[in-house]
């Protein structure tokens, strides 16, 4: 073997012989893995964006009596455009330059929507125009509040365009800080708030470029779904002055084959949640499910309570990779919410390639927040296993910040190729069973 160019950093030395060991092991061309070594789908390869024309007829807003007014709610006149569109076959419901008001929207069979530069779909402060029905919220299928815009088994769904849907969720902040100053123990639910976007039993969804800004509530929640790409898109809601509670970026519920890449995501919440049901009895609950073969890569986060979360709502996930992404601001890059009332197995987790600076690398506590066995006399188990976290250069608060019970299993940990300054250099690696720890170096110093 060459002997290594003394003019390359350590760091770059060893991803260097990483991708020739790879190379050639595969026969001259390396192989995309996830986490549990089975090969990632060529479905995740294809990031090419789809444009109005491929969506079918064009509905223009404006075509159809709906005007650019940003004072009064058009929601009836909107949803008859998608209704129209439905009926008529494909159509993508197109949203032109302007601002236009609305209560909740169901796109329907054969729809989608497009927002044109320096369109605003601006949804309305009364809860009011989102009328109670059959939904699903915080690991529960349970009557709630449907977003502004909807979508419920509508294959091929897209949502694309250079425009911005705004959820004007101001009042809804106020509302829920109020709540929570007179009750600081209320539940996220005892205010009355719509998300953003929520998609459910769909296939083959895409997002792609949008802006999508000051949701009421959770941002993005896809439930069942199956090949979502969520593409380019720029993810935002404020964290002071007046912050924008529980306003997570992207919520993955029970969902198979989701694709994210080139997002901006800051929230006051987590970033990326991964959910999929909670209670004693959670994983016998035919509405629960697990969320497998997750990818996110080139992100940026800004804000957020932490870039990747498993919890508080969720029963199974494996093979998630999160990777190639820069995050500012953050308060975790990894946490595991470890939830002492329902069974949960997060595993095949690996973070990589990753920059920035944040309060703590990996976050793993009980999760005791509404803590209710529902009358079952033995706590369930919390495992995780197998979780990666490799090539990562960081600035951060705490480096490893981990405290479990005894309800709680760790095991078959990696670091690898870590290069942390941390103020909190403390590693308790025995909490873990079977950690392995290869070339981490904290404050200038190798850890063992």
């Amino acid at each position: 073997m060459k002997k290594k160019s003394p003019f390359l950093p350590a760091f770059l030395q060893t991803l260097l012989i990483m991708a020739f060991l790879v190379s050639g092991c595969s026969g001259g061309k390396a192989q995309d893995l996830f986490p549990d070594g089975t090969p990632i789908p060529e479905w995740f390869r294809d990031t090419s964006k789809v444009t109005p024309g491929d969506l079918g007829r064009q509905f223009l807003l404006t075509d159809f009596g709906v005007v650019a007014d940003s004072t009064i709610i058009q929601t009836a006149a909107i949803q008859k455009v998608i209704d129209t569109a439905s009926q008529q076959g494909d159509g993508v419901i197109v949203i032109p330059k302007g601002t236009f008001m609305s209560g909740a929207l169901f796109f329907k069979k054969g729809t989608s929507l497009w927002l044109l530069g320096g369109a605003r779909l601006k949804g309305s402060d009364d809860i009011a125009d989102y009328p109670l029905m059959p939904s699903r919220m915080e690991g529960q299928c349970l009557d709630y509040y449907p977003a502004l815009v909807n979508a419920y088994g509508v294959d091929g769904f897209t949502i694309g365009g250079k425009g911005t849907i705004d959820g004007n969720g101001f009042k809804f902040w106020q509302a829920f800080w109020q709540r929570r100053m007179e009750n600081p123990m209320c539940t996220n639910l005892e205010v009355s708030r719509p998300r953003l976007v929520f998609i459910r039993d769909c296939n083959s969804v895409r997002v792609q470029d949008v802006s999508l800004h000051n949701t009421g509530f959770w941002t993005n929640h896809y439930y069942k779904c199956s090949n979502v790409r969520i593409l380019d898109v720029h993810i935002f809601s404020p964290h002071d002055k007046v912050k924008a509670p529980s306003s997570d970026a992207i919520d993955i519920d029970a969902c198979t084959n989701v694709h994210v890449r080139g997002c901006y995501m800051s929230v006051n919440d987590d970033a990326i949640a991964l959910k999929g049901g909670k209670g004693p009895w959670a994983d016998t609950d035919e509405c629960n499910g697990e969320n497998l073969n997750i990818l996110i890569e080139k992100c940026n986060f800004g804000f957020c309570h932490s870039a990747l979360t498993c919890g508080s709502e969720s029963i199974h996930n494996r093979n998630i990779l999160m990777r190639d992404c820069r995050i500012d601001q953050a308060m975790r890059v990894l946490w595991l919410k470890m939830r002492p009332d329902t069974p949960q197995k997060y595993e095949y987790i690996t973070v990589e390639n990753i920059t920035g600076e944040v309060h703590s690398l990996i976050y793993i506590k009980p999760w005791t927040q509404f803590f209710d066995l529902k009358g079952r006399k033995d706590v369930p188990i919390s495992y995780s296993e197998n979780i990666t976290m490799r090539n990562i250069e960081l600035k951060c608060r705490i480096f490893f910040d981990v405290a479990i019970t005894e309800n709680d299993r760790l095991s078959s940990f990696a670091f690898e190729n870590l290069t942390i300054e941390a103020e909190n250099d403390v590693f308790k690696k025995d909490v873990v069973q079977g950690f392995k720890v290869n070339n981490v170096i904290v404050n200038g110093k190798k850890v063992e």
